[in-house]
């Protein structure tokens, strides 16, 4: 399959799906013209000169921040803003920005099974004055 310039800065910035990422790893492996194509991109990364593309990846211009991913989350967003960080997420596949989402969910989880916890005990404390009033005797 063939990789454009855009497909190995990206592969560089570690920006492509993990699928993908493989893909053109095992590639480079054997590709003498991939691995030329490699070092040329690296050149120019290297001398300074750098792509539109390249730099909007990089400074994740596009990225919804993470207090909209927590929206998101949460099903607060208005629909086109909803729909474009669904887009961002599935289809464009930002690796940073799933990870961000999962640690998002994770943090969310746990926060309320800690509620729950909680309230078990709370409702487990002020019963059990009851409860030893009603063992027979």
């Amino acid at each position: 399959m063939p990789y454009n310039d855009s497909d190995l800065d990206a592969f560089l910035d570690e920006a492509l799906p993990p699928e993908r990422m493989a893909e053109l790893e095992i590639a480079l492996r054997d590709d003498e013209a991939l691995k030329q194509q490699l070092t040329v991109v690296l050149g120019r990364r290297d001398a300074g000169v750098h792509s539109l593309g390249a730099i909007w990846r990089r400074r994740r211009m596009s990225c919804p921040s993470r207090e909209q991913l927590g929206s998101h989350l949460l099903g607060v967003l208005d629909l086109g803003h909803d729909d474009y960080v669904r887009f961002h997420l599935e289809v464009i596949a930002c690796r940073t920005c799933q990870a961000s989402l999962e640690d998002l969910r994770d943090q969310h989880s746990s926060a309320e099974e800690e509620v729950v916890v909680k309230r078990r005990t709370r409702y487990f404390q002020s019963s059990a004055g009851y409860l030893s009033d009603r063992v027979p005797k």
